[in-house]
Parts: C-alpha cells; structure tokens; sequence
C-alpha cells in the first residue's frame, strides 16, 4: 500500500495528456501553496497507449498559464499495476475512466478509485474529454477540475 507517511493521488484520463496533467499541475500548486509539498505523491496516467511519451496537449499547457499556473512537463504515461498499490487517491473522469481503472484493478489493491468530480460542489460529476473541443472546452475542464480540487483538498486538511 501507498507509505503512510505521505499522502498520494494519481489523476487517469485517457491519454493523459489533457485533463489528468491539468488536475495534476493543478493540485501540486495548490498543495506547494499550502506548504505540503513534500507530504504528497502526486502523478498522473492514462488508461490507453495512445499518446504515451507525448507532453500535454498545447492546449492544456496554455489554459495553465492563461489561468496564472505553470504549464506542464509531464509525459503521458499508461497507469500500471505498482500505481494500484502506491497511491490513496486514484481519480478518473469519466465513467469510461473509471471502468478502465477498475478493469485493470489488481486483487488486493486498497487505494480509493473514483470520479474527481464527486467532489464538485456543483454536480458536475463528470470532467468531459476537451480534446475535440476548443479552448473553452478547457476552460470548462480548468473550471470544473480547479472546483473538485478544492473540495477534495478541504476535506483532506478538514
């Protein structure tokens, strides 16, 4: 199981390369804001092999910076068994998400897998892909994925 002594989650979409980066860039500044930094394991993946070794979308990096952030860095990389066991927190995005990640699922594995947008104060429940989309696609993404963050994060320093 994940170290007891340091928090972890891990954001799957499926490519990793729009939102999961965002949540992931998204939720380090916020905790680094806090001053948790070293508390937490944070990461993300996708649920396919389509983009693995690719960077962010544009698209995304430039949300990031229009919205004030760091864009970034990450490469797209496919969830694995280990992860199962080396965070707490696992977040999809969508029930597709979900149902990959639990297919996947090793027997024994303790870490909580469910949609980040269970925790939108606006009910949103879930985060759409953008990739087909425009730039307000991901500012819909930025929006929803900046309100599920700060749920989650108050109920895990509540």
């Amino acid at each position: 199981m994940a170290s007891a002594s340091k928090k972890s989650v891990l954001f799957v979409c499926l490519g990793n390369i729009c939102r999961s980066p965002m949540a992931e860039a998204l939720f380090a500044e916020m905790v680094a804001n806090r001053g948790e930094k070293d508390q937490w394991k944070i990461d993300s993946a996708a649920t396919s092999t389509y983009e693995i070794g690719s960077e962010p979308d544009s698209r995304t990096n430039k949300m990031l910076q229009t919205n004030n952030h760091s864009r970034s860095h990450h490469l797209a990389r496919q969830i694995t068994k280990d992860d199962y066991n080396k965070f707490h927190y696992i977040f999809g995005f969508d029930e597709s998400n979900i149902s990959n990640i639990n297919r996947r699922k090793p027997a024994g594995c303790q870490a909580v897998i469910q949609l980040l947008g269970e925790f939108d104060p606006q009910n949103q429940r879930v985060i759409e892909d953008p990739y087909y989309g425009d730039m307000s696609e991901f500012q819909r993404v930025y929006n929803q994925c900046s309100r599920c963050l700060t749920a989650f994060m108050e109920k895990e320093f509540s």
